[in-house]
């Protein structure tokens, strides 16, 4: 049975701030918590209901297990509906951006992207295209909030996430930028070379003023339809598996 602040510490990791504070995210699910068992980060604990069954993660280390009640479980959970096992995992040290480790590849940049389901889902797209960096402006929502962990599946396990002052960044940086602009080179259409920055903008303004100046290169998916936008997730998958198709020639 947890204590009421031990719910109290594990009820506030929902909030930025307080997993800021703490250090600590939650994790939900047996699936994206073999991912994190499995990765570099250091799992601090697991809470699973009397009917979960530890052995599933398949834990090749001791680990402070600790069984709860399904009410307590509720408590804890940012689910509507509570899965069985929740994982409380060390937030990393924010790591400082190196230039040298994006030459060579490609990497995304997030300029303003909000919803946590399209964070979580960018994520989960740049895991499975083998892209191992993002860049995010300050402003973008944070990756351990409950939804974007969530949205990703696991894959935020593998997949290294950073956040700094944008057009500092790119104004320094010495790689082709790309853009996604409703004006811009037909994607299909465009050379993107070996490596490059790819950059999203936000999904309802698209990429900030500040930084469309600083894009050395705009790049847009033709329009046949309609529709007025692209959902922020579905755009970024196009030009990872289009950049893909290209580079694997």
């Amino acid at each position: 049975m947890l204590s009421k602040s031990q719910i109290n510490l594990l009820k506030s990791l929902q909030h930025k701030k307080f997993r800021r504070e703490q250090g600590f995210f939650l994790v939900e699910g047996h699936k994206s918590i073999a991912e994190f068992i499995n990765s570099a980060y250091r799992t601090e604990a697991i809470y699973h209901t009397p009917s979960f069954d530890p052995k599933v993660l398949k834990l090749s280390q001791k680990m402070n297990l600790c069984e709860i009640s399904v009410t307590d479980l509720g408590k804890i959970s940012s689910l509507k509906t509570p899965q069985d096992v929740v994982a409380q995992i060390k937030t990393p040290e924010w790591p400082v951006l190196n230039h040298e480790q994006l030459k060579g590849k490609f990497s995304l940049v997030l300029d303003g992207i909000q919803d946590p389901g399209n964070m979580g889902t960018i994520i989960r797209i740049a895991d499975w295209f083998g892209i191992g960096n993002i860049i995010c402006s300050e402003d973008t929502v944070d990756a351990y909030n409950p939804k974007v962990v969530q949205a990703s599946m696991g894959s935020l396990a593998r997949v290294q996430v950073y956040y700094t002052d944008l057009s500092t960044l790119l104004a320094s940086i010495k790689l082709p930028i790309f853009g996604a602009l409703l004006k811009g080179e037909n994607i299909y259409n465009t050379d993107f070379g070996n490596e490059g920055l790819v950059v999203m903008g936000n999904e309802g303004n698209g990429i900030s003023a500040g930084i469309e100046k600083l894009v050395t290169k705009a790049v847009t998916i033709p329009r046949i339809g309609k529709a007025e936008s692209l959902n922020a997730g579905i755009a970024t998958a196009l030009f990872c598996s289009e950049i893909t198709r290209k580079t694997s020639k």
